[in-house]
């Protein structure tokens, strides 16, 4: 199937194939006589790949990693561990950060409960904030 076909099939653009195809993601493309790009059916669980991937937060050069490990014939199942407990570390970060900032947050709208306009100074913006 040609590029457009496929980009369709996959629900993606037939520019974001051809920029997988430059980053290493898909194997460059058989050709047909004419030069168009001809896919086949394989590259459905590549794609679907590359997507679930990028849904965990693994990034394309990660994602790019794992598919050559996979080229080569080896199974990339420890790699992938190995990526999605960093993932997960990164993911507890955020949350905590998160959590800091929603503290941060709560104690000054709480500041700010009384407002007190009367108080404020003419050289400051605000002072909840």
């Amino acid at each position: 199937m040609r590029i457009g076909e496929l980009a369709q099939a996959a629900g993606t653009t037939a520019k974001t194939l051809r920029f997988y195809e430059d980053q290493g993601l898909l194997l460059p493309a058989a050709r047909t006589g004419s030069g168009y790009r001809d896919y086949g059916t394989e590259i459905f669980a590549r794609l679907d790949f590359i997507h679930r991937g990028q849904a965990a937060g693994l990034t394309l050069a990660q994602i790019r990693q794992i598919l050559q490990i996979r080229d080569t014939g080896t199974a990339p199942c420890e790699h992938v561990r190995e990526l999605l407990d960093m993932r997960l570390a990164e993911v507890d970060e955020q949350i905590a950060e998160l959590g800091r900032l929603r503290q941060t947050i709560a104690g000054l709208r709480t500041a700010a409960e009384q407002v007190e306009p009367e108080t404020c100074q003419a050289d400051a913006v605000c002072a909840y904030l």
